[in-house]
C-alpha cells in the first residue's frame, strides 16, 4: 500500500504532514538501536475522507503503531484507549439540556502527541 502511495502526489504530501506533527512536537528523536531493546514496527494507515455524495475530499496518513505485536508483561504492563462511551455522552447531553447551557463540538488534530509516557517506547 505504501509504494501505491508513493506513486500520487496527494498521499505523498499526507504522509509528509504526518511526519512534520511529529518533528513539530518533538514526538521522537532518531538514535541506533539499543542492544537488548524491545523495539515495536511502524506502518501506515490511509484514508480517504468522503463527502455525503461519496467524493474524495481529502486524504488522511497516519503512521502508527504495531500494538498488536507487543506481549503483555515484556512490552507493556497496561493499555489506555481514549474514547467516549455513548452513556456518558447521553449523561452529558442531558446535563447539558436540564441547565440550557451550549455545546460546541471541537476536532482535534493530533491530540494523541500531547499525551506524555512515562517510559521509553523504541520503534522502527
Amino acid at each position: 500500500m505504501v509504494k501505491i502511495a508513493l506513486d500520487h502526489s496527494d498521499w505523498v504530501h499526507t504522509m509528509h504532514d504526518e511526519l512534520n506533527k511529529f518533528d513539530h512536537k518533538k514526538v521522537w528523536r532518531l538514535i541506533p538501536t539499543l542492544k537488548g531493546a524491545s523495539v515495536i514496527g511502524l506502518k501506515w494507515v490511509f484514508r480517504n475522507k468522503l463527502d455525503k455524495e461519496g467524493n474524495i475530499i481529502r486524504n488522511k496518513a497516519r503512521l502508527v503503531v504495531k500494538g498488536y505485536c507487543q506481549e503483555e508483561g515484556i512490552d507493556n504492563e497496561e493499555t489506555f484507549a481514549p474514547i467516549e462511551m455513548l452513556e456518558s455522552v447521553r449523561i452529558f447531553l442531558a446535563c447539558v439540556m436540564h441547565k440550557i447551557f451550549e455545546v460546541y463540538q471541537m476536532d482535534v488534530k493530533c491530540v494523541f502527541l500531547n499525551g506524555e509516557l512515562e517510559e521509553t517506547v523504541y520503534v522502527e
